[in-house]
């Protein structure tokens, strides 16, 4: 009996994981089935898909009591506790399935997202790094490590796995936008050492112009870019930034000022070059107004 493949993405929203498969494989290293197993679990299997928990529950309670302690019956026990919201009682199935078949992926990953659930975040991490590595190309494995690294508020470890996912669904929005919730905690986070390492930094303040540049605060932006380039005169790409916002707002002589300034400091830039070939076209030509020359000098 091979086991059903149900696809995580067709499941309620409100249900963590589910199903990743609806029973674990026959197929045991450490003993053999017993003959009836098959027939015993198949309408259980069934009630499960269905979403029929109380008749699946039945069927498995039943198995396991006439001597079916087999990783199949545990593991979907765990399913259903866990679709239950009953992560202690999902956690200890799901043991029980892995003590028996520890292999078994899927087995590993519902066992991290119960983990996950209760608080206990370094056992979710240490389980869903061994789901990933049993199944590397499931999606949902590295989704969960993901979302664990985040409740560890290990920013960068989370924003990895999510790359990994870009990199194997490239047209999945979600995913995508996943990762961009990622790395904007990343960047918090990367602000938030910098403040307690050092308040005065010039990177902090570059960091918020960036920030204020993003949510098209450009006043905030430039005063914060300011900031920076007076702590630190010699920092690259802030007075790039101040000259970009200088020229948006049509000051154009302070802004190839700035923008000398960012030449000076990094000659081969060729964002500068381009910003100040920019400049330099936006500028008004001043006409000599001939009123104003005395006569003889005409």
């Amino acid at each position: 009996m091979q086991p059903p493949n149900v696809s995580l993405k067709c499941l309620p929203s409100h249900h963590l994981l589910l199903l990743f498969l609806c029973a674990a494989t026959l197929c045991c290293a450490q003993e053999n089935p017993l003959p009836s197993l098959e027939t015993q679990v198949a309408p259980g299997i069934e009630a499960l898909k269905s979403g029929d928990l109380d008749t699946a529950e039945r069927i498995f309670a039943n198995a396991l009591q006439h001597g079916a302690k087999h990783p199949l019956v545990y593991h979907n026990l765990g399913v259903i506790a866990q679709m239950r919201n009953l992560h202690v009682e999902a956690i200890q199935r799901f043991h029980e399935a892995l003590a028996l078949q520890p292999a078994y992926g899927p087995s590993r990953l519902l066992l991290g997202a119960s983990l996950l659930a209760v608080g206990r975040h370094t056992e979710a991490v240490h389980e869903l790094e061994r789901a990933v590595k049993l199944m590397p190309e499931q999606p949902q494995a590295r989704l969960q490590l993901a979302k664990a690294y985040e409740a560890s508020e290990n920013w960068l470890s989370a924003a990895q796995q999510l790359q990994k996912l870009i990199e194997m669904a490239p047209h999945d929005p979600e995913y995508a936008y996943q990762m961009g919730k990622a790395w904007m905690r990343l960047s918090g986070w990367s602000y938030q050492q910098i403040a307690r390492i050092d308040a005065k930094s010039p990177r902090l303040q570059q960091g918020l112009g960036e920030e204020y540049l993003a949510q098209q605060k450009y006043d905030l932006a430039l005063v914060a870019f300011q900031r920076a380039a007076e702590a630190d005169p010699k920092l690259p790409e802030v007075h790039l930034a101040i000259s970009a916002i200088l020229l948006e707002q049509k000051k154009y002589d302070q802004a190839l000022a700035e923008i000398d300034a960012e030449l000076k400091l990094v000659p081969q830039s060729k964002a500068a070059a381009e910003l100040k070939a920019k400049i330099e076209d936006a500028k008004p030509v001043q006409r000599l107004d001939w009123r104003a020359v005395p006569k003889e000098k005409r």
